[in-house]
């Protein structure tokens, strides 16, 4: 048996996420689309199929990465081939390769990277409009950057997420980092891992101490739970940019 570890970059603006919650049918999302060619391809059901991190609906990924088992024979350039011929044009495979037996796509990942894209100026192009934020005024950098600080580091992060059940809600961010030019800043969130819609509660937190709507202080306030996190940001901005093993 062998064991193929694909890399893969989609825009996830018409998808329920990369994976559907729940044993339910898997619904329009990533994972169905390339499962359904995989086997298509090989001619086996799959029986694993692992994924590095589960990006939610409207989220997208430079660089997913999951692996699965196959008997076939099939180089894995003809995969990479394959997959990219049948697969949606929203949906690529960047890399294609033959790992270890032991490799797990989500057990072996040690961080991930999320990294969030806002236009700033007056009128956003047409082409950026599906997959940036636009911000209808500057935030306010410093004031962001500062309260990102008080992120970083070993924290309980249940107030930044949804509640959806998960063993522990303990994760490290290693960096925030918050940076830009004249038309878009990007905010970079590097952590050991992400609880369900964490990232996306940290940014719009983040953003509403931007626009000047709360202060840095609510940070250790929402930490302590005096206070809530701001709604989660819009999705479009948001890319999966790394997963590291």
């Amino acid at each position: 048996m062998r064991n193929i570890k694909l890399t893969i970059e989609y825009d996830g603006s018409r998808y329920q996420g990369f994976i559907k919650p729940g044993k339910d049918s898997p619904g329009n999302t990533v994972s169905a689309k390339i499962t359904d060619v995989l086997q298509k391809m090989t001619g086996e059901s799959l029986t694993e199929f692992n994924y590095g991190c589960r990006t939610e609906a409207g989220v997208h990924a430079f660089a997913q990465v999951v692996n699965f088992r196959t008997t076939t024979d099939m180089d894995t350039q003809d995969m990479k081939h394959y997959l990219n011929r049948y697969l949606p044009m929203d949906i690529a495979i960047t890399n294609v390769c033959e790992v270890p037996e032991r490799f797990h796509a989500q057990l072996n990942a040690i961080s991930k990277t999320y990294v969030y894209r806002m236009t700033i100026t007056d009128v956003p192009s047409v082409f950026d409009r599906k997959h940036t934020f636009h911000c209808f005024k500057v935030p306010d950098k410093p004031a962001m950057q500062q309260a990102a600080l008080m992120l970083i580091g070993k924290h309980d992060f249940k107030c930044f997420s949804d509640g959806k059940k998960s063993k522990s809600t303990i994760r490290e961010i290693y960096a925030i980092d918050i940076y830009g030019d004249e038309e878009e800043m990007q905010i970079l969130i590097h952590a050991n891992d992400f609880l369900h819609n964490m990232a996306r509660t940290i940014i719009g937190t983040l953003l509403d101490i931007g626009f000047g709507l709360r202060k840095k202080e609510d940070i250790e306030e929402i930490f302590d739970g005096t206070k809530t996190a701001s709604p989660a940001c819009d999705p479009k901005g948001l890319y999966l940019q790394e997963i590291e093993y």
